[in-house]
C-alpha cells in the first residue's frame, strides 16, 4: 500500500499544476479524494485489499471517466505524469515496465472523444 501511496502522491504533484488535467477534477484544488480513490484502485488491481470495491463498488473506469473530456491531449498529459511517477518510484526496471504496460493501454481505453484511436509518438500502443 505504501508503494501505491507514494506513486499516487508523485502523480498528483504533476496533475495539480497541469492546466489541462487539473480543471477536470471537480474537487480541485483539493485532490485528496482523487488520491485516495486512485491509491485504493491501484492497490486492489495489483492484488491488494479490496477496499476500493468495498467503498465504491466495481471500478467501471470508462463509466466513471465518461463525464470528463478525455482525448489524446488529456491521455498524453495523464501518461506523462504517471510515467514520471513510475520513474521516480524506485521500483525495479521489471516493475516499472509492468506498471507502464498497464497504464499506457488503460489511458487509451479511457479516451471518450469521438475520433479513432490515435497514439502519441511518445506512447506506443
Amino acid at each position: 500500500m505504501e508503494f501505491f501511496e507514494r506513486l499516487v502522491d508523485r502523480f498528483y504533484e504533476g496533475v495539480q499544476t497541469d492546466d489541462v488535467l487539473a480543471p477536470l477534477y471537480p474537487e480541485a484544488p483539493d485532490f485528496s479524494g482523487a488520491r485516495h480513490r486512485l491509491t485504493l484502485f491501484l492497490a486492489q488491481y495489483w492484488g491488494g485489499p479490496t477496499t476500493y470495491d468495498d467503498e465504491r463498488g466495481a471500478p467501471k473506469l470508462r463509466m466513471r471517466h465518461f463525464p470528463f473530456p478525455v482525448g489524446p491531449l488529456q491521455r498524453d498529459r495523464w501518461l506523462q505524469h504517471m510515467t514520471n511517477a513510475v520513474g521516480a518510484s524506485g521500483a525495479s526496471d521489471e516493475i516499472r515496465a509492468t506498471l507502464l504496460g498497464y497504464f499506457i493501454p488503460a489511458a487509451e481505453h479511457l479516451r471518450n472523444d469521438t475520433g479513432l484511436p490515435i497514439t502519441s509518438a511518445d506512447y506506443p500502443r
